[in-house]
Protein backbone atom coordinates (compact mmCIF):
# COMPACT_ATOMS: atom_id res chain seq x y z
CA UNK A 1 0.00 0.00 0.00
CA UNK A 2 2.83 2.44 1.03
CA UNK A 3 4.58 1.78 -2.20
CA UNK A 4 1.15 2.62 -4.14
CA UNK A 5 0.54 5.41 -2.47
CA UNK A 6 4.05 6.74 -3.15
CA UNK A 7 3.39 6.36 -6.72
CA UNK A 8 0.07 7.97 -6.55
CA UNK A 9 1.89 11.06 -4.85
CA UNK A 10 4.36 11.09 -7.82
CA UNK A 11 1.69 11.52 -10.24
CA UNK A 12 -0.65 14.07 -8.64
CA UNK A 13 2.18 16.45 -8.47
CA UNK A 14 3.34 15.97 -11.92
CA UNK A 15 0.95 18.82 -13.19
CA UNK A 16 2.24 21.19 -10.48
CA UNK A 17 6.22 20.09 -11.54
CA UNK A 18 5.27 20.88 -15.46
CA UNK A 19 3.79 23.96 -14.56
CA UNK A 20 6.95 24.89 -12.13
CA UNK A 21 9.19 24.26 -15.15
CA UNK A 22 7.23 25.91 -17.45
CA UNK A 23 7.18 29.10 -15.19
CA UNK A 24 10.58 29.33 -14.43
CA UNK A 25 11.44 29.13 -17.62
CA UNK A 26 9.38 32.02 -18.89
CA UNK A 27 10.35 33.85 -15.61
CA UNK A 28 14.16 33.53 -16.61
CA UNK A 29 13.38 34.63 -20.24
CA UNK A 30 15.95 37.55 -20.92
CA UNK A 31 13.16 39.78 -22.77
CA UNK A 32 10.96 39.14 -20.30
CA UNK A 33 11.03 42.49 -17.72
CA UNK A 34 10.40 40.95 -14.48
CA UNK A 35 13.73 38.43 -14.90
CA UNK A 36 15.73 40.73 -13.75
CA UNK A 37 13.85 42.04 -10.82
CA UNK A 38 13.82 40.66 -7.22
CA UNK A 39 10.63 39.08 -7.21
CA UNK A 40 11.39 37.56 -10.50
CA UNK A 41 14.48 36.03 -9.61
CA UNK A 42 12.90 34.69 -6.15
CA UNK A 43 10.06 33.17 -8.55
CA UNK A 44 11.95 31.50 -10.92
CA UNK A 45 14.47 30.28 -7.82
CA UNK A 46 11.23 29.18 -5.80
CA UNK A 47 9.72 27.21 -9.10
CA UNK A 48 13.07 25.12 -10.08
CA UNK A 49 13.60 24.20 -6.32
CA UNK A 50 10.05 23.12 -6.30
CA UNK A 51 10.80 20.58 -9.39
CA UNK A 52 14.13 19.47 -7.90
CA UNK A 53 12.59 18.19 -4.61
CA UNK A 54 9.48 16.93 -6.42
CA UNK A 55 10.99 15.34 -9.65
CA UNK A 56 11.03 11.58 -10.35
CA UNK A 57 14.72 10.72 -10.04
CA UNK A 58 16.37 7.77 -12.73
CA UNK A 59 19.00 5.57 -12.74
CA UNK A 60 22.31 8.46 -13.27
CA UNK A 61 24.61 7.67 -16.54
CA UNK A 62 28.34 7.57 -15.97
CA UNK A 63 29.68 10.32 -17.62
CA UNK A 64 33.15 9.03 -18.24
CA UNK A 65 33.92 9.73 -21.95
CA UNK A 66 37.57 10.01 -20.89
CA UNK A 67 40.21 10.29 -18.60
CA UNK A 68 43.98 11.84 -18.15
CA UNK A 69 47.09 9.82 -18.25
CA UNK A 70 50.59 11.70 -18.09
CA UNK A 71 48.17 14.84 -18.97
CA UNK A 72 47.20 13.36 -22.22
CA UNK A 73 43.32 12.38 -22.86
CA UNK A 74 42.45 8.60 -23.17
CA UNK A 75 39.07 7.76 -24.26
CA UNK A 76 36.80 5.21 -21.71
CA UNK A 77 34.08 3.58 -22.12
CA UNK A 78 31.96 1.58 -20.10
CA UNK A 79 31.47 -1.97 -21.19
CA UNK A 80 29.49 -4.45 -19.64
CA UNK A 81 31.40 -8.06 -19.68
CA UNK A 82 29.44 -10.36 -17.43
CA UNK A 83 25.54 -10.26 -17.08
CA UNK A 84 23.45 -12.08 -14.64
CA UNK A 85 20.07 -11.88 -13.47
CA UNK A 86 21.19 -9.63 -10.67
CA UNK A 87 24.41 -8.05 -11.66
CA UNK A 88 26.67 -6.61 -14.38
CA UNK A 89 30.16 -6.47 -13.98
CA UNK A 90 31.15 -3.51 -15.81
CA UNK A 91 35.33 -3.12 -17.47
CA UNK A 92 35.64 0.69 -17.75
CA UNK A 93 38.05 -0.02 -21.07
CA UNK A 94 40.71 2.59 -21.78
CA UNK A 95 41.82 3.04 -25.58
CA UNK A 96 44.82 1.09 -25.64
CA UNK A 97 46.81 3.32 -28.14
CA UNK A 98 46.14 6.41 -26.87
CA UNK A 99 46.98 4.53 -23.37
CA UNK A 100 50.41 3.26 -24.45
CA UNK A 101 50.76 6.64 -26.42
CA UNK A 102 50.54 8.58 -22.96
CA UNK A 103 52.90 5.87 -21.20
CA UNK A 104 55.30 5.36 -23.78
CA UNK A 105 55.13 1.34 -22.94
CA UNK A 106 52.08 -1.20 -23.07
CA UNK A 107 49.21 -1.17 -20.38
CA UNK A 108 50.16 -3.08 -17.31
CA UNK A 109 48.01 -1.96 -14.47
CA UNK A 110 46.94 -3.88 -12.26
CA UNK A 111 43.05 -5.35 -11.89
CA UNK A 112 40.67 -3.43 -10.05
CA UNK A 113 37.33 -4.96 -8.89
CA UNK A 114 35.44 -2.23 -7.08
CA UNK A 115 32.26 -3.72 -5.47
CA UNK A 116 29.44 -1.34 -5.07
CA UNK A 117 26.87 -1.11 -2.24
CA UNK A 118 23.77 -3.06 -2.98
CA UNK A 119 22.12 -0.49 0.07
CA UNK A 120 19.51 1.85 -1.64
CA UNK A 121 21.75 3.79 -4.32
CA UNK A 122 22.95 2.83 -7.84
CA UNK A 123 26.36 2.08 -8.70
CA UNK A 124 26.84 5.23 -9.96
CA UNK A 125 27.45 7.00 -6.53
CA UNK A 126 30.41 5.46 -6.88
CA UNK A 127 31.42 7.95 -9.87
CA UNK A 128 33.90 10.23 -8.27
CA UNK A 129 35.93 6.37 -6.92
CA UNK A 130 35.90 5.46 -10.33
CA UNK A 131 37.11 8.45 -11.87
CA UNK A 132 39.95 8.35 -9.27
CA UNK A 133 41.09 4.85 -10.36
CA UNK A 134 40.76 5.19 -13.94
CA UNK A 135 44.30 6.56 -14.73
CA UNK A 136 46.24 4.41 -12.81
CA UNK A 137 43.77 0.92 -12.87
CA UNK A 138 41.77 -1.54 -15.16
CA UNK A 139 38.31 -0.79 -12.95
CA UNK A 140 35.61 -3.01 -12.97
CA UNK A 141 32.32 -2.31 -11.08
CA UNK A 142 29.49 -4.27 -9.80
CA UNK A 143 26.50 -3.20 -11.32
CA UNK A 144 23.28 -4.38 -9.23
CA UNK A 145 20.09 -5.24 -10.56
CA UNK A 146 16.93 -2.61 -9.26
CA UNK A 147 14.53 -4.71 -7.45
CA UNK A 148 11.52 -3.07 -9.34
CA UNK A 149 12.67 -4.00 -12.08
CA UNK A 150 13.39 -7.55 -11.90
CA UNK A 151 9.98 -9.55 -12.96
CA UNK A 152 9.02 -11.96 -10.50
CA UNK A 153 9.94 -15.08 -12.69
CA UNK A 154 13.75 -13.99 -12.02
CA UNK A 155 13.61 -15.53 -8.46
CA UNK A 156 15.13 -14.46 -5.02
CA UNK A 157 18.08 -12.94 -4.19
CA UNK A 158 20.02 -12.93 -1.12
CA UNK A 159 22.84 -12.70 1.07
CA UNK A 160 24.24 -15.40 -0.03
CA UNK A 161 23.27 -15.54 -3.28
CA UNK A 162 25.30 -11.51 -3.01
CA UNK A 163 28.62 -13.15 -1.83
CA UNK A 164 28.20 -15.76 -5.03
CA UNK A 165 27.87 -13.22 -7.51
CA UNK A 166 31.41 -11.41 -5.93
CA UNK A 167 33.14 -15.03 -6.81
CA UNK A 168 31.55 -14.81 -10.08
CA UNK A 169 33.22 -11.59 -10.69
CA UNK A 170 36.70 -12.28 -9.36
CA UNK A 171 36.52 -15.34 -11.35
CA UNK A 172 35.65 -13.24 -14.72
CA UNK A 173 38.30 -10.84 -13.75
CA UNK A 174 41.07 -13.57 -13.41
CA UNK A 175 44.02 -14.04 -11.21
CA UNK A 176 45.62 -10.98 -10.03
CA UNK A 177 43.06 -8.82 -9.33
CA UNK A 178 42.70 -6.35 -6.25
CA UNK A 179 39.06 -6.25 -4.74
CA UNK A 180 37.76 -3.22 -3.37
CA UNK A 181 34.61 -2.50 -1.13
CA UNK A 182 33.13 -0.13 -0.62
CA UNK A 183 30.59 0.21 2.74
CA UNK A 184 27.71 -2.61 2.69
CA UNK A 185 29.38 -5.20 0.54
CA UNK A 186 32.22 -5.26 3.39
CA UNK A 187 31.09 -8.94 4.85
CA UNK A 188 30.08 -10.28 1.94
CA UNK A 189 33.65 -9.83 -0.05
CA UNK A 190 35.49 -10.78 3.33
CA UNK A 191 32.98 -13.51 3.51
CA UNK A 192 33.43 -14.44 -0.75
CA UNK A 193 37.32 -14.61 -0.12
CA UNK A 194 37.93 -16.54 2.74
CA UNK A 195 35.98 -19.10 0.70
CA UNK A 196 38.14 -18.29 -2.30
CA UNK A 197 41.21 -18.85 -0.01
CA UNK A 198 40.08 -21.91 1.26
CA UNK A 199 39.63 -23.49 -1.60
CA UNK A 200 42.82 -22.31 -3.09
CA UNK A 201 41.13 -20.78 -5.93
CA UNK A 202 43.84 -19.36 -8.86
CA UNK A 203 41.15 -16.49 -9.24
CA UNK A 204 41.75 -15.39 -4.63
CA UNK A 205 42.29 -11.85 -5.07
CA UNK A 206 45.96 -10.07 -4.61
CA UNK A 207 44.51 -7.17 -1.82
CA UNK A 208 41.15 -6.97 -0.68
CA UNK A 209 40.38 -3.62 0.80
CA UNK A 210 37.35 -2.86 2.99
CA UNK A 211 35.91 1.22 3.06
CA UNK A 212 33.68 2.14 5.95
CA UNK A 213 32.34 -1.04 6.01
CA UNK A 214 30.60 -2.82 8.82
CA UNK A 215 32.65 -5.53 9.37
CA UNK A 216 31.60 -6.04 13.11
CA UNK A 217 28.87 -3.37 13.78
CA UNK A 218 28.89 -3.97 17.43
CA UNK A 219 32.27 -1.54 17.46
CA UNK A 220 31.51 2.44 18.54
CA UNK A 221 27.57 1.32 16.98
CA UNK A 222 25.92 4.64 15.11
CA UNK A 223 22.21 5.22 14.92
CA UNK A 224 21.55 2.64 12.01
CA UNK A 225 23.21 0.43 14.00
CA UNK A 226 21.28 1.13 17.41
CA UNK A 227 18.12 1.07 15.34
CA UNK A 228 18.94 -2.49 14.24
CA UNK A 229 19.53 -3.73 17.14
CA UNK A 230 16.49 -2.05 19.50
CA UNK A 231 13.74 -3.01 16.57
CA UNK A 232 12.79 -6.90 16.71
CA UNK A 233 13.32 -8.79 13.22
CA UNK A 234 9.32 -9.19 13.07
CA UNK A 235 9.36 -5.17 13.53
CA UNK A 236 11.49 -4.84 9.59
CA UNK A 237 9.71 -7.60 7.90
CA UNK A 238 5.88 -5.93 8.98
CA UNK A 239 7.61 -2.26 8.46
CA UNK A 240 10.12 -2.45 6.03
CA UNK A 241 8.93 -4.30 3.03
CA UNK A 242 6.19 -3.52 0.40
CA UNK A 243 5.24 -4.91 -2.59
CA UNK A 244 6.32 -3.43 -6.31
CA UNK A 245 3.00 -2.14 -7.85
CA UNK A 246 2.06 -2.46 -11.39
CA UNK A 247 3.77 0.71 -13.06
CA UNK A 248 7.10 -1.59 -13.01
CA UNK A 249 8.64 -4.92 -14.04
CA UNK A 250 9.07 -6.52 -11.28
CA UNK A 251 4.96 -5.99 -9.88
CA UNK A 252 3.85 -8.01 -6.93
CA UNK A 253 8.03 -8.65 -5.95
CA UNK A 254 8.45 -7.81 -1.95
CA UNK A 255 11.25 -5.36 -1.42
CA UNK A 256 12.98 -2.92 1.11
CA UNK A 257 11.71 0.12 -1.92
CA UNK A 258 14.87 2.84 -2.26
CA UNK A 259 12.45 5.93 -1.16
CA UNK A 260 12.52 4.29 2.52
CA UNK A 261 15.98 3.99 2.61
CA UNK A 262 16.76 7.41 1.39
CA UNK A 263 14.04 9.03 4.01
CA UNK A 264 16.19 7.55 6.68
CA UNK A 265 19.63 9.23 5.37
CA UNK A 266 17.50 12.23 5.05
CA UNK A 267 15.90 12.22 8.19
CA UNK A 268 19.59 11.19 10.05
CA UNK A 269 21.10 14.74 8.38
CA UNK A 270 17.45 17.02 8.26
CA UNK A 271 18.72 20.54 8.90
CA UNK A 272 21.60 19.77 6.72
CA UNK A 273 19.48 18.95 3.49
CA UNK A 274 17.25 21.77 4.06
CA UNK A 275 20.28 24.36 4.49
CA UNK A 276 22.00 22.87 1.36
CA UNK A 277 18.24 23.49 -0.28
CA UNK A 278 18.34 26.92 1.15
CA UNK A 279 21.71 27.58 0.22
CA UNK A 280 20.93 26.35 -3.43
CA UNK A 281 17.73 28.81 -3.41
CA UNK A 282 20.01 31.66 -2.34
CA UNK A 283 22.71 30.79 -5.58
CA UNK A 284 20.04 30.52 -8.28
CA UNK A 285 18.55 33.97 -6.84
CA UNK A 286 22.41 35.71 -6.66
CA UNK A 287 23.20 33.96 -10.17
CA UNK A 288 25.64 31.77 -8.59
CA UNK A 289 25.43 29.14 -11.68
CA UNK A 290 28.65 26.87 -10.43
CA UNK A 291 27.47 26.43 -6.91
CA UNK A 292 23.65 25.36 -8.03
CA UNK A 293 25.30 23.12 -10.84
CA UNK A 294 27.28 21.78 -7.80
CA UNK A 295 24.23 21.56 -5.57
CA UNK A 296 21.85 19.52 -8.64
CA UNK A 297 25.34 16.90 -9.50
CA UNK A 298 25.53 15.87 -6.05
CA UNK A 299 21.24 15.83 -5.03
CA UNK A 300 20.58 14.26 -9.13
CA UNK A 301 22.69 11.47 -7.44
CA UNK A 302 21.21 11.04 -4.07
CA UNK A 303 18.19 11.22 -4.74
CA UNK A 304 18.08 8.44 -7.65
CA UNK A 305 17.34 4.84 -5.82
CA UNK A 306 16.95 2.12 -6.15
CA UNK A 307 15.07 -0.87 -4.29
CA UNK A 308 16.58 -4.17 -2.45
CA UNK A 309 15.02 -7.74 -2.31
CA UNK A 310 13.02 -8.64 0.81
CA UNK A 311 15.45 -11.58 1.04
CA UNK A 312 18.80 -9.77 1.08
CA UNK A 313 17.50 -6.50 3.56
CA UNK A 314 15.93 -8.73 5.89
CA UNK A 315 19.08 -11.55 5.76
CA UNK A 316 21.67 -8.48 6.16
CA UNK A 317 19.70 -7.14 8.59
CA UNK A 318 19.52 -10.36 11.04
CA UNK A 319 23.32 -11.62 10.12
CA UNK A 320 25.33 -8.29 9.75
CA UNK A 321 23.36 -5.95 12.35
CA UNK A 322 21.55 -8.50 14.98
CA UNK A 323 23.58 -11.10 15.28
CA UNK A 324 27.09 -10.59 13.64
CA UNK A 325 27.16 -13.80 12.38
CA UNK A 326 30.45 -12.98 10.45
CA UNK A 327 32.34 -11.54 13.60
CA UNK A 328 31.25 -14.27 15.82
CA UNK A 329 32.23 -17.31 13.65
CA UNK A 330 28.42 -18.39 12.76
CA UNK A 331 28.45 -16.85 9.12
CA UNK A 332 27.61 -19.77 6.94
CA UNK A 333 27.49 -19.94 2.69
CA UNK A 334 25.47 -22.59 0.81
CA UNK A 335 26.01 -24.31 4.71
CA UNK A 336 29.81 -24.25 4.76
CA UNK A 337 31.37 -22.02 7.37
CA UNK A 338 32.93 -19.11 6.13
CA UNK A 339 36.61 -18.51 8.36
CA UNK A 340 38.30 -15.61 7.70
CA UNK A 341 41.24 -17.38 8.91
CA UNK A 342 41.95 -19.37 6.18
CA UNK A 343 42.73 -16.04 4.29
CA UNK A 344 46.95 -16.41 4.17
CA UNK A 345 48.06 -14.59 0.82
CA UNK A 346 45.85 -12.07 0.09
CA UNK A 347 46.86 -8.55 1.51
CA UNK A 348 44.53 -6.45 3.59
CA UNK A 349 43.79 -2.73 3.59
CA UNK A 350 40.66 -1.10 6.19
CA UNK A 351 39.84 2.74 5.39
CA UNK A 352 37.33 4.35 7.87
CA UNK A 353 36.51 8.45 8.02
CA UNK A 354 36.94 9.84 11.71
CA UNK A 355 33.15 11.25 11.35
CA UNK A 356 31.18 8.44 9.95
CA UNK A 357 27.79 8.07 11.31
CA UNK A 358 26.91 5.04 9.19
CA UNK A 359 30.00 2.50 10.55
CA UNK A 360 31.52 3.71 13.25
CA UNK A 361 35.25 3.69 14.26
CA UNK A 362 36.58 0.03 14.91
CA UNK A 363 33.77 -1.39 13.08
CA UNK A 364 36.46 -2.06 9.47
CA UNK A 365 39.18 -2.21 11.49
CA UNK A 366 37.71 -5.59 12.86
CA UNK A 367 38.83 -7.50 9.49
CA UNK A 368 42.20 -7.44 10.96
CA UNK A 369 41.34 -9.10 13.91
CA UNK A 370 39.17 -11.91 12.15
CA UNK A 371 41.86 -12.19 9.21
CA UNK A 372 44.45 -13.31 11.47
CA UNK A 373 46.34 -15.68 9.43
CA UNK A 374 47.44 -12.93 6.77
CA UNK A 375 51.24 -11.84 8.01
CA UNK A 376 51.91 -8.03 9.20
CA UNK A 377 53.61 -6.91 6.26
CA UNK A 378 50.19 -7.52 4.24
CA UNK A 379 48.11 -5.33 6.36
CA UNK A 380 47.85 -1.63 6.32
CA UNK A 381 45.04 0.80 8.26
CA UNK A 382 44.17 4.26 8.13
CA UNK A 383 41.98 6.77 9.56
CA UNK A 384 40.89 9.57 7.43
CA UNK A 385 40.46 12.87 9.88
CA UNK A 386 37.87 15.34 8.87
CA UNK A 387 35.27 13.09 6.59
CA UNK A 388 32.02 11.55 7.18
CA UNK A 389 30.68 8.55 5.36
CA UNK A 390 30.34 9.55 1.84
CA UNK A 391 34.09 11.25 2.52
CA UNK A 392 35.34 7.77 2.77
CA UNK A 393 35.18 6.79 -0.93
CA UNK A 394 34.67 10.49 -2.90
CA UNK A 395 35.27 14.40 -2.35
CA UNK A 396 38.79 16.61 -2.47
CA UNK A 397 40.27 14.03 0.44
CA UNK A 398 39.35 11.21 -1.11
CA UNK A 399 41.08 12.20 -3.78
CA UNK A 400 43.86 13.88 -2.39
CA UNK A 401 44.69 11.77 0.64
CA UNK A 402 42.67 8.40 0.70
CA UNK A 403 43.17 7.28 -2.70
CA UNK A 404 46.84 7.83 -2.74
CA UNK A 405 47.58 5.39 0.08
CA UNK A 406 45.37 3.15 -1.73
CA UNK A 407 47.18 3.28 -5.04
CA UNK A 408 50.83 2.88 -3.01
CA UNK A 409 49.02 -0.38 -1.24
CA UNK A 410 48.00 -2.20 -4.51
CA UNK A 411 51.06 -1.08 -6.56
CA UNK A 412 53.22 -2.83 -3.51
CA UNK A 413 50.90 -6.22 -3.48
CA UNK A 414 51.57 -6.21 -6.93
CA UNK A 415 55.36 -5.37 -7.09
CA UNK A 416 55.30 -8.19 -4.24
CA UNK A 417 53.66 -10.90 -6.31
CA UNK A 418 56.16 -10.25 -8.88
CA UNK A 419 59.10 -10.82 -7.45
CA UNK A 420 57.96 -14.00 -5.58
CA UNK A 421 56.64 -15.22 -9.22
CA UNK A 422 60.39 -14.99 -10.44
CA UNK A 423 62.09 -16.32 -7.48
Amino acid sequence: MLYSLYELNHLAVSPLRAAALFNGAMLRLPFNPVSSTNIGRNAAAAADVFETVTRRYRKPEWNLPWTAVNGAPVAVRAKPVFHGNWCTLLHFERDEAALERARGEPNRDPKVLLVAPMSGHYATLLRGTVEAFLPDHEVYITDWTDARMAPIFTGRFDLEDYVDQIMRMLRRIGPGAHVVAVCQPGPAVLAAVSLMSEENDPATPASMTFMGSPIDARKSPTTPNKLAEERPFAWFERNMIHTVPALYPGVFRRVYPGFVQLASFLGMNLERHLDAHGDYFSNLVKGDGDSAARHREFYDEYLSVCDLTEEFYLQTIRDVFQEHKLPRGLMRWRDREVRPSAIRATALMTIEGELDDISGIGQTQAAHDLCNAIPDSLREDYVQPGVGHYGVFNGKKFRTEIYPRLKSFIRRRRAAQRVKSQA
